[in-house]
């Protein structure tokens, strides 16, 4: 006989009364047994394992409630989708393999443990970088031997045929691309992986499908239920109601949000492309199904869920359909499940808007970790403009988050830079954001005079000036440029630049995620254009196939690739063996010279202060200010090993950055 119950009760331990909320879903959940009882018995599970899920369950059930109710309890079929929900979760724990449950079991036991020093990051493309997910799991002593333990797979899933939007036009979630291989080489891989310490990260693309989904396929042909799962509206009068606060997001490619589709004689809603179709999380059946798709994902071996487009997936008449409060239910409600059904995973949030709305989505109870759009943005504009203090400002009031929660720091990823730092944090240091936006536009084109940038245009909409760059890191940050007119100068300047971004990644505070191809200095390349299902996006070009032959230029001390590998290859170890460079807290400094960034990362006892020069000329840092912000008269550079004394003042060569630790 299988024993499940729960523990009522009017007090909480403290004596606290039962809110509200609690006593209802305390009713809720006792309504559920029956049917939690008969899958148990129906899969006999043993005693301990129901106890261990019934156990998380109670535990998040009350938020969980709480948030279904808030979205849903209006429905007239509640309590229906309620218990599907439930089930749902309850059957993804029971198809959870055994090693991911244990590391669930640790992971619950060390909260926060994706902030650690040691988690350092690449993101690939695997058709690019490997062909397939079986020469993929060939090429773990490669990330091993560069120091990654955390690997981002770009969207890997089957996808519509042409053009796909790089992968998020998901055709089917539970099927991959059979270009890149099949389910079992993904399990196998994430089996590799985990033996080797490495976690693997996917996409949830979870606010629109591909047009041929099953889902989509259903709707076309008239199923009134799949119908429900997307916006379609028979005539233009609701669509344009909701055209007018809405924000285009790619004019070069279409104008509006909607699209009208032949075959059903109905216009569709598509924040993104045509062929990706928004879905509607009004109805509960898309979040329970969702639910299904994000939980198969998971017990693939899948340690980081990144979601993809979190400000889009709830609508509203009369406002943007941005960072609505529901969209923030929606990915609690997500988090809540996956505490109970896959404890160990975790959400990356993918918000690209405003700084203040980006850390709304922050939280342990939302996504742990979120990708750090504004940082990203302003260590280019600190590049160009040869002055920290826009990042400084920046780095004083936003950098700080919610415990147990941490940044995904990023130089270049598969998608565009967009300047998103905030205008009124422009305006209180001088500056005009909007100019200053077009100003950044045109040096990271090369088209302003003495840039060094060799960036790509990608949306440049004419009517309201609004672009963003396409573009790798080495040809951003001057290298192709220096390699055209074969000067050992501006190489050298190039590399510079180079190395001091990724060190000012790598210890700022959070996760450093490298997109693969920069530990090579790759540069951008313009044969996409070639290519019909990807001529039309300039983000390509940031995108090259990864080139094996490199490896061998790491025994030519004159190669270029070579002396930019084994430099982010030491910076990489040096980070994981200091564990100042965990979690995220972070001690401006003063300095007398704009050029500079200067910060203390102190933790564990450890303590170590980043300078940085972000100009081609030589700066000075005062030696009293190192002094007193490192309780030492003597420090090591952690990179060069050289001792650096306070009893003059440091000099920085262009370029240059110091990991000062006392000794």
């Amino acid at each position: 006989m299988i024993a499940l119950k729960l523990n009522p009760r009017s007090r909480d331990r403290h004596g606290v009364a039962e809110s509200r909320n609690d006593k209802r879903a305390r009713i809720a959940l006792e309504r559920l047994l029956p049917s939690l009882e008969s899958f148990w018995e129906s899969e006999d599970v043993d005693q301990d394992e129901i106890d261990e899920v019934m156990d998380r369950l109670q535990r998040h059930w009350p938020r969980l409630f709480g948030l279904l109710v808030g979205l849903y309890g209006e429905q007239w079929d509640f309590f229906y989708h309620l218990e599907q929900i439930v089930m749902t979760m309850v059957r993804g724990w029971r198809l959870r393999d055994e090693s991911l449950r244990q590391s669930d079991r640790q992971r619950i036991n060390n909260p926060g443990w994706y902030t650690s020093e040691k988690i350092v990051g690449g993101a690939l493309y695997v058709d690019l970088f490997s062909e397939n997910l079986g020469k993929l799991r060939d090429q773990i002593p490669y990330f091993q031997k560069l120091g990654l333990t955390y690997l981002h797979l770009m969207p890997l899933f089957a996808v519509r045929p042409g053009n796909n939007d790089g992968g998020y036009a998901i055709s089917n979630y539970r099927s991959v691309d059979p270009r890149v291989g099949t389910l079992d080489d993904l399990k196998e891989l994430a089996a590799s992986l985990r033996e080797a310490g490495i976690l693997l990260v996917l996409d949830f693309v979870f606010n629109h499908t591909a047009d041929d989904h099953y889902w989509a396929q259903q709707a076309q042909s008239g199923n009134e239920e799949f119908e429900d799962y997307y916006f379609l509206f028979d005539d233009r009068i609701v669509p344009d109601q909701y055209e007018r606060t809405l924000r285009e997001i790619f004019p070069t490619v279409r104008r509006g949000s909607f699209t009208w589709h032949d075959g059903m004689q109905r216009w569709v809603w598509t924040t993104f492309n045509s062929f990706q179709w928004d879905l509607n999380y009004r109805n509960p059946e898309v979040f329970r199904a969702m639910l299904a798709e994000m939980l198969f994902i998971a017990n693939t071996g899948v340690d980081l869920l990144r979601l993809d487009a979190v400000a889009f997936i709830w609508k509203q008449m009369g406002t943007m359909c941005e960072n609505l409060p529901e969209a923030h239910e929606i990915i609690q409600a997500f988090n809540a499940c996956a505490r109970i059904a896959a404890p160990g995973l975790i959400f990356k949030s993918e918000a690209i808007v405003h700084p203040d709305e980006v850390v709304r989505y922050i939280s342990e109870e939302e996504c742990q970790t979120s990708y750090n759009p504004t940082l990203m943005a302003l260590l280019w504009e600190s590049l160009a403009t040869r002055d920290t203090k826009l990042l400084q400002r920046s780095l004083a009031r936003r950098h700080k988050l919610p415990a147990q929660t941490t940044w995904v720091n990023y130089l270049r990823c598969h998608d565009d830079i967009g300047w998103t730092f905030d205008d009124d944090d422009a305006a209180a240091v001088g500056i005009n954001a909007y100019h200053h936006r077009h100003f950044l536009n045109a040096f990271y084109t090369g088209q302003f005079e003495g840039s060094f940038a060799r960036g790509v245009p990608f949306q440049h909409n004419v009517d309201t000036g609004d672009m963003r760059i396409s573009g790798t890191l080495a040809s951003l940050a001057g290298l192709e440029q220096a390699i055209e007119q074969d000067r050992a100068d501006l190489k050298e300047l190039a590399i510079r630049r180079i190395l001091l971004l990724n060190a000012s990644m790598l210890s700022a505070g959070g996760i450093p995620l490298m997109y693969l191809g920069e530990e090579w200095g790759t540069l951008n390349d313009y044969d996409f254009v070639k290519d019909p299902a990807k001529a039309g996006d300039t983000r390509w070009v940031h995108r090259p196939k990864m080139q094996w032959d490199y490896l061998d230029e790491l025994g030519d001390d004159g190669s270029i690739r070579g002396r930019i590998f084994k430099s982010l290859q030491k910076l990489i170890e040096i980070r994981k063996q200091t564990p100042a460079f965990s979690g995220l807290d972070m001690e401006l400094m003063a300095t007398q010279s704009p050029q500079l960034l200067a910060y203390v990362r102190a933790s564990a006892g450890n303590r170590v202060i980043v300078v940085s020069n972000f100009s081609e000329h030589p700066q000075t840092i005062d030696s009293n200010r190192l002094r007193t912000a490192g309780m030492g008269r003597f420090f090591e550079d952690l990179y060069t090993g050289e001792t650096i004394t306070t009893a003059e003042d440091v000099h920085l060569e262009p370029y240059q950055f110091l990991w000062l630790h006392r000794v």
